[in-house]
C-alpha cells in the first residue's frame, strides 16, 4: 500500500504512454505541415511559377531564423519557463506561421497591393514564393523549438523507463506523418485543383495539435504537484544559468554528436523535399501521385523497426554502433537513387530502396536523441538539445539552397529541361493548364551530395564509437538498468 501512494503519475504505464500520445501527435500534425509542398513540388512551376531555385530558398525558410539564434533564446526559454510554456507557445508560432503561408499561396494574396509591391524587388522570385517563406519562417520556430520540447518532455516522463522506446515512437508517430501527407498531398491538390488545398488542410490540423498539447499540459502540471515543484522548480529558476551554456560549447562529445547530427540530417530532411520529384524525373511516365506513393514509404521502414529498436536500446544498448550502421544504409541507398536508378528505371528498386532509407532513418535518430542525457546534465538539457537542433539547422537551411540551385544549373543546358519549360510558357500563354507538364531534371549530382554528407557522418560515427570506448559516455549501454530490470521482473512475478 505504501508503495502504491509513492507512485507518481509517470510511473503509471497508461499515463505517461497518454502523455507521449499527446506531444506526439503535435509533431505528427508539424510534419505533415512541413512536407505539404513535396509531393507536389512539380505542380508549384506551372500554378505559382516557382523554379526549383525559387522552392529550395522556400524550403531553406524554415531554418532561417533558427540559425540567426532563435533556437539558442529557444534552449533559455526552454530551460527557464519549462515545457508546458515553451511547448504551447511553439504550438501557436506553428499556427501562425502556416496561415501566413496559407494566405500567401492563396487567391486572396493574388493582386493585392502587398503582392505587387514583394514583385517589385528580387524579381527572380514570386511574391507568392516570398509570403510563403515568411510563413514558414516562423512556422520553423515554432517546429524547431517544439522538438526540443518534446525531447525535455519525454526524457521527464520516461527518466529510467523505456526512454529510447518512448523517443523511438515519438519519432515514427511524427514520421507516419511523412507518410500521410505523401499519400494525401497530391489527391486533395488533384481533386481541388490547387495546391493551396491540402496547405489550408494541414494548418487545421496544426490547431488539432496545439489542442493535444494543451491537454498534456494538465497532465504534466499534475505530475509537478505529485513531486512536490513549485513554479519556480519546474521554470528551473533556482538551477539553470545562462553561463551554463559555455559548459556545453566547451564540451568537446557535444560537437562530435552535433556536428554528426547535421551530417546526418542534411541528407534526409532536404532529400524529403526533392524525393517525390527525383523518383517522378527517373522512372519516366509516372505522375506526381504515383511518385508520391512510392515516396510515402520511406518512413514506414522507420516506424516498423522503432518498436523493436527502442526496446533494443533500452534493454541491451549498442547505441553507437547503431549511428555506424545508419549511415552507411544511408550512403548505399542514395548511391543506388544517383547511379542505379537513373538507369534501370525500376520501381522495385525504388520502393526497396525507399524503405531502406527509412530504416536507416529509424536506426540513426533513436539512437542518437537517448544518448544526449548521457552526456548534458539535466538542468541545461533543453539547451543543449537546442544548440544541437541550433546547429542542425544551419545544414538544414543551407543544404535546400545548395540543391535549388545545383538542380537550376547542371540543368541549364539539359534539351529535355529547356523543352519543358517551353511548353509551360506556351500553355500559360495559351491560357492552358500546364500540371501534367513534367520538368525532367538530372537529379545525379544532388543524389552523390547527399551520400557524400553519409560518408562524412559515417566518419564521425565511427569516432563517437572510439571516443565512448574510451572515455566511458556510456553510449553502448542500456538506458534501463539492471536493478530496474530486476525491480520490473519482481512487479510482474508478484503481480502474477
Amino acid at each position: 500500500m505504501t508503495e502504491t501512494i509513492r507512485q507518481t503519475l509517470n510511473d503509471k504505464a497508461w499515463a505517461r504512454w497518454l502523455a507521449l500520445i499527446l506531444i506526439a501527435s503535435m509533431m505528427f500534425f508539424a510534419y505533415m505541415f512541413v512536407d505539404v509542398m513535396g509531393p507536389i513540388k512539380s505542380l508549384l512551376m506551372p500554378e505559382l511559377g516557382w523554379s526549383s531555385t525559387a522552392y529550395g530558398t522556400y524550403r531553406a525558410s524554415e531554418y532561417f531564423l533558427n540559425v540567426c539564434g532563435f533556437l539558442i533564446v529557444a534552449g533559455f526559454i526552454l530551460d527557464k519557463m519549462g515545457i508546458r510554456f515553451t511547448g504551447v507557445l511553439s504550438a501557436s508560432l506553428m499556427v501562425v506561421g502556416a496561415a501566413i503561408k496559407l494566405y500567401g499561396i492563396s487567391d486572396y494574396f493574388a493582386g493585392t497591393g502587398l503582392e505587387h509591391w514583394l514583385n517589385s524587388w528580387w524579381v527572380s522570385m514570386p511574391a507568392s514564393a516570398k509570403m510563403a517563406s515568411l510563413g514558414f519562417m516562423i512556422f520553423g520556430c515554432g517546429c524547431e523549438m517544439a522538438g526540443t520540447t518534446v525531447s525535455k518532455a519525454i526524457a521527464k516522463w520516461f527518466k529510467g523507463k523505456e526512454m529510447a522506446l518512448a523517443m523511438g515512437l515519438e519519432m515514427a508517430i511524427a514520421r507516419i506523418g511523412v507518410f500521410a501527407i505523401f499519400s494525401i498531398s497530391p489527391l486533395i491538390a488533384m481533386e481541388m485543383g490547387t495546391v493551396v488545398a491540402p496547405v489550408a488542410f494541414c494548418t487545421v490540423l496544426l490547431l488539432v495539435g496545439l489542442i493535444c498539447y494543451c491537454v498534456f499540459c494538465v497532465l504534466d502540471t499534475k505530475l509537478d504537484r505529485q513531486l512536490g515543484k513549485d513554479k519556480s522548480e519546474e521554470n528551473g529558476e533556482e538551477e539553470f544559468k545562462a553561463s551554463d551554456i559555455k559548459n556545453i560549447f566547451s564540451s568537446h562529445i557535444f560537437w562530435v554528436v552535433a556536428l554528426l547530427c547535421v551530417l546526418y540530417y542534411s541528407a534526409i530532411f532536404p532529400f524529403q523535399a526533392y524525393g517525390a520529384e527525383m523518383l517522378q524525373c527517373n522512372l519516366e511516365g509516372i505522375s506526381a501521385e504515383q511518385a508520391s506513393n512510392i515516396f510515402r514509404w520511406f518512413p514506414i521502414g522507420a516506424a516498423v523497426i522503432t518498436v523493436f529498436l527502442g526496446n533494443f536500446l533500452d534493454r541491451r544498448g549498442k547505441g553507437a554502433t547503431m549511428l555506424i550502421l545508419g549511415a552507411l544504409l544511408l550512403i548505399g541507398c542514395h548511391l543506388i537513387f544517383a547511379l542505379l536508378l537513373p538507369v534501370t528505371h525500376s520501381e522495385v528498386l525504388a520502393y526497396a530502396t525507399i524503405i531502406v532509407l527509412g530504416i536507416s532513418f529509424a536506426l540513426v535518430p533513436a539512437a542518437l536523441w537517448p544518448s544526449v542525457p548521457k552526456i548534458i546534465e539535466e538542468k541545461v538539457l533543453g539547451s543543449a538539445y537546442c544548440l544541437i537542433f541550433w546547429v542542425q539547422n544551419i545544414g538544414l537551411c543551407l543544404v535546400p539552397l545548395l540543391i535549388g540551385y545545383v538542380l537550376d544549373t547542371v540543368n541549364a543546358s539539359n534539351p529535355a529541361v529547356i523543352a519543358a519549360e517551353k511548353a509551360i510558357e506556351a500553355a500559360k500563354a495559351a491560357g492552358q493548364e500546364a500540371d501534367n507538364i513534367l520538368v525532367p531534371y538530372d537529379y545525379t549530382i544532388p543524389m552523390l551530395i547527399f551520400a557524400g554528407f553519409g560518408v562524412l557522418a559515417l566518419l564521425l560515427a565511427i569516432y563517437l564509437k572510439a571516443l565512448d570506448k574510451r572515455k566511458h559516455y556510456g553510449l553502448e549501454e542500456p538506458n534501463i538498468k539492471p536493478d530496474t530490470l530486476a525491480e520490473e521482473a519482481e512487479v510482474q512475478a508478484s503481480e502474477e
